[in-house]
């Protein structure tokens, strides 16, 4: 019978990496309440109907990527390709807004996209992201901001960079949309299928690619900011200011659109050169018309999502990363010693360590090695001789060193360690 696989473009989180996720899960539960921000957690699959309107049916996420089919019931039901429209929708569905004039938010979980399998981005894939709705000013812009930098900068995460730009109102947008597509319409057939579609739909998408050619073409193309109104440059120009009372390095970067068309003023990423061509690990803007277009009432917002599996692939090529919370393995080769290491095991726990205690009953060298293998930052020792005396042996596995202590005084002594 043949053996049953993941399937492409999902892969199983074993136990040696889940420790990994488990960390960056906490460092993002603290920061965002830290930050004031409460988790919000929604449904995986939605109506379809929810990502046509408020990310756009002409987009390739919709239109090429997103899961879906229609079920018994005749509706037509997808599997989230990304979490602010869900967001969006749950705040609509159960008036968030009259509850409170701004919500802080944020989530964390699964979304799916039928895209080509690349390092650090699956089919499924995990993002978490934050979401402060009510606010129209640039200051909650740079909170947002502000939030996602502490949450990857304290990840360990080296050499980030802050890329920022503004797309303008709504009247902004559409000055220079018209602009980009008369200025595209000679260039028209040098342009890819992609590229001659995105020039019907939304133009501004053009100034997303990574052709080459293109890109030269783009050089030459007009300015977003030769469109902004005098609010929008007032907005950005703020943002600015507000980012570097905080000390937060950036970048400007004109054509940053983003992916989603429902983005309005601020647009930002944060990269980090450490992996590779894939370089963006979160990125964000403010959306201000999409929880109209959503059916609510017309409500300011920004936010940002990052996918973790590319924040883990940027950890695991950086070397100072913050130590985890020690473990113990508790070794133990006599029968009579079993009752008082479960004593000495519930102990250590209540002071916050993780304990392996030894379960299988093998041998001293095969406990130590075992120890080993887990990567255990000490052992502690009870044998025949130690059950006799009430003591223990612990071993610091990371440089050798081995001292005699006695049982009664094993939990002040990891007491007084401090990591």
């Amino acid at each position: 019978m043949n053996q049953i696989r993941t399937i492409k473009g999902t892969h199983d989180v074993l136990p040696e990496k889940s420790k990994d996720w488990q960390r960056l899960e906490k460092i993002i539960h603290k920061n965002a309440s830290l930050f004031g921000y409460n988790e919000i957690r929604t449904p995986i699959i939605e109506e379809a109907g929810l990502f046509n309107r408020g990310i756009g049916g002409n987009t390739d996420i919709v239109s090429k990527e997103m899961y879906s089919w229609v079920d018994r019931d005749n509706t037509t039901i997808a599997l989230r390709p990304e979490m602010t429209a869900s967001v969006v929708r749950s705040f609509i569905q159960h008036s968030l807004g009259s509850q409170s004039s701004l919500q802080r938010l944020y989530y964390m979980g699964p979304s799916f996209r039928r895209e080509r399998p690349q390092k650090g981005r699956q089919r499924q894939f995990h993002q978490f992201g934050v979401e402060a709705i009510g606010s129209n000013n640039p200051e909650q812009d740079a909170e947002v901001i502000a939030l996602g930098w502490e949450i990857l900068s304290k990840a360990g995460i080296s050499n980030l960079e802050l890329k920022l730009s503004s797309i303008g109102s709504e009247d902004c947008r559409n000055k220079y949309r018209s602009e980009l597509v008369n200025f595209f319409k000679p260039y028209k057939s040098k342009l890819s299928k992609v590229s001659q579609q995105r020039l019907i739909d939304n133009p501004l998408r053009i100034l997303d690619t990574k052709n080459k050619d293109e890109i030269d073409i783009i050089k030459s193309s007009p300015k977003i900011e030769e469109f902004y109104t005098k609010e929008d440059r007032t907005h950005f120009k703020q943002v600015q200011d507000y980012l570097k009372a905080i000390e937060i390095p950036f970048s400007l970067d004109p054509l940053l659109v983003r992916g989603l068309d429902y983005y309005t003023q601020t647009t930002f990423e944060i990269i980090s050169n450490d992996i590779g061509a894939q370089d963006a690990l979160l990125g964000g803007g403010r959306y201000d018309g999409l929880i109209k277009s959503l059916g609510g009432k017309d409500t300011p917002a920004v936010g940002f999502a990052a996918g973790m599996e590319r924040i883990l692939l940027a950890i695991s090529t950086n070397k100072d990363i913050e130590k985890t919370t020690p473990t113990i393995y508790i070794v133990c080769v006599e029968k009579d010693a079993l009752g008082s290491v479960q004593r000495i095991a519930k102990d250590l726990r209540n002071l916050g360590y993780n304990i392996l205690l030894e379960t299988m009953r093998r041998s001293m060298k095969a406990q130590m090695r075992e120890a080993n293998r887990c990567g255990a930052d000490f052992a502690v020792i009870v044998g025949e001789q130690e059950n006799n005396e009430k003591t223990v042996q612990v071993k610091n596995l990371n440089d050798g060193n081995q001292e005699t202590i006695d049982q009664k005084n094993l939990f002040n002594h990891f007491k007084s360690l401090t990591f």
